[in-house]
């Protein structure tokens, strides 16, 4: 199971404003908030340094937080908005006792009501009865799920290529 990780980057841009005197610069601080998939925090400020478009000034992560998550859906066409989902799932304890199990997903979309209807549709094979409670937009711009294509460096080898078979 995924450890999803909210990174936070700030920086500073420069933003013309126009006034009787002429144009003045000012700069301006942006935030921008990003979901990384990490083993440590170490490892998500390492991914987040890799991750953020080239294009972004210099910036500095201001704030790294784990995020509990269940599940994240990413839906191709989607959208660009991430929306935030707490479903309640009903179940039965060996007792008979009703016991609810609250997660939390995230999905994208354009709309909450888009959205609301995605996650219905990925939800629908679930035997469980479950109940979508709240849907909310989140600040997310972007999520980068783990990606297993650099995990062996060029310099190593696999084991079972490193060891030969009569040394065993």
């Amino acid at each position: 199971m995924p450890t999803w990780f909210q990174g936070t980057i700030k920086y500073q841009k420069e933003e013309i404003i126009t006034d009787r005197q002429g144009d003045q610069v000012r700069l301006k601080t942006i935030t921008e908030a990003y979901l990384v998939d990490a083993v440590s925090y170490t490892d998500a400020e390492a991914r987040l340094y890799g991750e953020i478009p080239a294009n972004t000034p210099d910036f500095q992560i201001a704030r790294i937080s784990k995020m509990k998550l269940s599940d994240v859906f990413h839906i191709e066409d989607g959208g660009d908005t991430w929306y935030k989902a707490k479903v309640i799932f009903s179940t039965e304890d060996d007792k008979g006792r009703e016991k609810k199990i609250v997660n939390s997903m995230l999905i994208n979309a354009n709309t909450v009501k888009q959205a609301y209807d995605q996650l219905e549709d990925s939800l629908k094979t679930i035997l469980m009865p479950y109940e979508i409670t709240d849907i909310n937009r989140t600040p997310l711009l972007d999520i980068f799920p783990y990606n297993d294509e650099n995990k062996i460096p060029a310099n190593l080898k696999p084991l079972h290529e490193a060891v030969r078979t009569e040394d065993v």
